[in-house]
């Protein structure tokens, strides 16, 4: 069945970038010349999807208005001649359909999806966590759009991670199909490293067959007092097969200022535009940064 459909839970406090996310979303945080959030829509529409669910909250209209189209501001771009700005602005709400969910409590990603279950309906969905964004962009949940197709089954991209560092993520254990496609055999949300079973990470890409919603709602809350996706998926194996794809190629974090710093960085010096003048910048330093 084709996926037409995509969830981006958006809803979370964003408490790692207080002050500033207090009265701005962190995820309309700009990186280069758009915010963090375009990306993962970019990415669903780039793989055919029609519809991007994306979950909120009343503190975060801002996300809403963002891709809601602002037609007084289109008017006035064009007697300024500026159509082509207008063009740019009025595609941002052409991208796809567009639905909004509001989470009235933060209870984890696990809950963020459940509230999606009437609008996603019976069909498979994607899930994208808007802070992760990788080198090969859509190209990741391409490939986890066919895993899914080919086994019939829910797909979590994976990536292979310090062991030092398994806390900060779900963990797999797998058993490998054939090359980058894995079974997953069970999954441990943010385990010690001397339990992990594995360094295999899951990252914020998911295909997911609708039975996700039955096991979600049979989910108690887990680490940290959330409703955890990762153990839905967890409840999930136990009655159909759930795969995993591994990523290959840079994986950027935005969803702490040190990444999110970092992340600007590293595209800008791959951009053709902003990266000869960075790069200029950066050479008058000659190899000596400025102290803090």
């Amino acid at each position: 069945m084709k996926i037409r459909k995509a969830v981006i839970p958006a809803a979370g406090l964003g408490t790692r970038f207080l002050p500033l996310s207090k009265s701005v979303p962190k995820e309309l945080l700009p990186l280069l010349d758009k915010p963090i959030i375009q990306y993962a829509v970019e990415d669903a529409v780039a793989c055919g999807i029609e519809l991007v669910i994306i979950v909120t909250s009343r503190e975060k209209m801002a996300i809403e208005n963002y891709f809601s189209r602002n037609m007084a501001l289109e008017h006035i771009l064009e007697q300024k001649g500026k159509g082509i700005l207008s063009d740019k602005l009025r595609h941002i709400s052409e991208m796809a359909d567009f639905r909004f969910v509001s989470q009235k409590e933060m209870l984890g990603l696990g809950h963020a999806v459940l509230s999606t279950k009437e609008m996603v309906g019976d069909e498979p969905f994607a899930v994208i966590l808007p802070d992760d964004i990788f080198q090969q962009r859509e190209q990741v949940l391409q490939r986890m759009i066919e895993i899914s197709e080919q086994y019939q089954g829910s797909v979590v991209a994976l990536k292979t991670v310090d062991s030092s560092e398994t806390e900060r993520w779900g963990v797999a254990k797998v058993n490998r199909i054939t090359g980058s496609r894995y079974k997953i055999e069970d999954l441990v949300e943010k385990p010690h490293p001397s339990v992990a079973p594995s360094n295999l990470a899951v990252m914020g890409r998911y295909v997911l067959m609708p039975e996700i919603f039955s096991a979600l709602e049979a989910t108690s809350p887990g680490w940290g007092g959330e409703i955890q996706l990762t153990d839905g998926l967890k409840s999930l194996l136990k009655r159909q097969g759930v795969y995993g794809y591994q990523i290959e190629g840079e994986y950027y974090d935005t969803g702490t200022i040190q990444g999110w710093i970092q992340t600007t960085v590293e595209l800008a010096m791959k951009h053709p535009e902003y990266s000869p003048a960075l790069r200029e910048r950066l050479s008058l330093f000659k190899g000596d940064l400025p102290q803090i």
